[in-house]
């Protein structure tokens, strides 16, 4: 099993525009996030795995369990997620407001970790790009 633990810089986006459109993203906020170069941070202690991904304008960091539901402030709202690992991957699957189902896929290698966003009901997908450093 790869190394997921560790710190990840911003490389590119795939799509993320689009993908920010699908889930209801204002423009302004969209084009701000889009425009970001977002540091990503992963550990784990004990049982515990946090996610913290920062950028200029605020970070996010997320605690939880494998396989238990916790919540996560977004600026669209509040999200349920639950967090299973799978091979390689940690897959986070979330409903936010209005019943919106996303997914998010942490997918490691040695030299990477490649983060795709999911919204379940339009199919849109994208990808962030992160070397580790």
């Amino acid at each position: 099993m790869v190394q997921m633990q560790g710190k990840y810089s911003h490389q590119k986006n795939e799509n993320l525009d689009e993908y920010f459109k699908a889930i209801g993203v204002p423009y302004i906020p969209r084009k701000m996030m889009c425009s970001t170069s977002p540091t990503l941070e992963i550990t784990k202690i004990d049982e515990e795995w946090t996610i913290s991904i920062s950028t200029l304008f605020r970070t996010t960091i997320s605690k939880f369990k494998l396989g238990e539901e916790y919540e996560e402030d977004m600026p669209g709202g509040t999200l349920k997620n639950t967090t299973t690992l799978e091979g390689d991957k940690l897959i986070t699957k979330s409903v936010g407001p209005n019943n919106t189902i996303i997914s998010r896929t942490y997918e490691f290698s040695d030299e990477e970790c490649i983060m795709v966003y999911k919204h379940e009901k339009s199919g849109v997908e994208a990808k962030r790009y992160f070397k580790r450093i």
